[in-house]
């Protein structure tokens, strides 16, 4: 029998009551009609349980309601994944909002070209002031791609999962790793293995509010070495795959732009690290673990001065990280973010 239901959209809860109205409001009237909303409290202290509750007894036929024990974001998307029934699976925060036809749209674009993965634009908006500081993902243009390993486009997909549908086969036997900050990467990265065709809409239907106090700010020394750590869980699972040979440039690249460039520039800001000893470390690490990332093709002057602003900018790190002028590179982006306001995101 054909799957009724299109979509399994997997809220992760923990308090924010304050913004979970605004976020079910915009998923209970969706356009897509044939979804299934699932919201997994995470052991909320709030009155966010009792919110979850009454719209589920609203919505009987869309709302899911679960209740856990607090264990993170990480388990709290596990949960909802393994109880999903949709031919498609997505994920929303909960201090988000989406456009009503953000389901309709994504999974139309999914179907008609026989995607495993659609993705969207979004906006990045300040939650104090309210303004948009940046909008990504509008760059692909309207388009579906093929994931192969002769070309680095999907190193430029932002890795969040809620802006984007993942084909639920895809995910199947997959897990959002017990990695802070990072698990979607992680996951996203583990994805390409699997995925033939991505298609991308350039419209902004998701809106991510930044919050000070988000996790993704901050970085700590244990969570470097646990990202190490799960980088090379990563690769012996495209080993497995057989899907190294064919992918390794892919994935080197990605150990590269998200341990080298994104996390160290993160955890230059806490003071309890040594951010020249750490960079030296994380050089070593790729050196011996992701070595292709000093040869890479995707990493030449050549390849990237036809990719655009934004992979000349990765390649002009990857000099300075190879000429062991990180500090250089750590100092500039932190001058263009804190004193000139620039949301720079590779």
């Amino acid at each position: 029998m054909e799957n009724k239901c299109k979509l399994s959209i997997v809220v992760a809860i923990y308090n924010l009551e304050e913004y979970l109205p605004r976020c079910l409001d915009a998923l209970v009237n969706q356009t897509l009609q044939e979804i299934e909303i699932l919201c997994v409290d995470d052991g909320s202290t709030d009155s966010a349980p009792q919110i979850v509750d009454e719209y589920a007894k609203k919505y009987p036929k869309k709302i899911k309601a679960f209740h856990k024990e607090n264990g993170g974001e990480f388990t709290s998307r596990n949960y909802g994944l393994e109880r999903a029934t949709g031919e498609y699976i997505t994920f929303v925060d909960v201090d988000d909002y989406v456009e009503l036809d953000w389901a309709e749209k994504l999974y139309t674009a999914a179907k008609e070209n026989d995607a495993d993965l659609a993705v969207c634009a979004f906006e990045r908006i300040d939650l104090e002031t309210n303004k948009v500081t940046s909008t990504d993902m509008t760059g692909f243009g309207k388009c579906t791609k093929q994931l192969n390993g002769n070309d680095d486009f999907v190193t430029f997909i932002n890795p969040a999962p809620w802006n984007k549908i993942y084909k639920r086969e895809i995910l199947k036997d997959l897990r959002f790793l017990p990695l802070r900050g990072f698990n979607d990467a992680m996951l996203l990265t583990e994805c390409f293995t699997r995925i033939n065709k991505i298609t991308f809409i350039p419209d902004v239907l998701y809106h991510y509010y930044l919050r000070g106090n988000s996790q993704i700010h901050t970085v700590n020394e244990q969570d470097v070495r646990n990202l190490r750590k799960y980088l090379l869980e990563v690769k012996k699972f495209y080993k497995d795959s057989n899907k190294y040979e064919e992918l390794k440039y892919i994935l080197d690249i990605m150990a590269f732009l998200h341990l080298g460039v994104s996390v160290m520039y993160r955890a230059s800001y806490d003071p309890k690290i040594n951010i020249k000893e750490m960079t030296k470390e994380t050089i070593k690490y790729l050196n011996e673990n992701f070595s292709t990332w000093r040869k890479n093709p995707f990493l030449t002057f050549r390849y990237s001065i036809k990719k655009g602003f934004k992979h000349i900018g990765l390649w002009g790190v990857s000099l300075l990280y190879k000429w062991n002028m990180t500090m250089v590179y750590i100092r500039v982006y932190r001058f263009l973010v804190d004193k000139l306001k620039k949301d720079i995101k590779f």
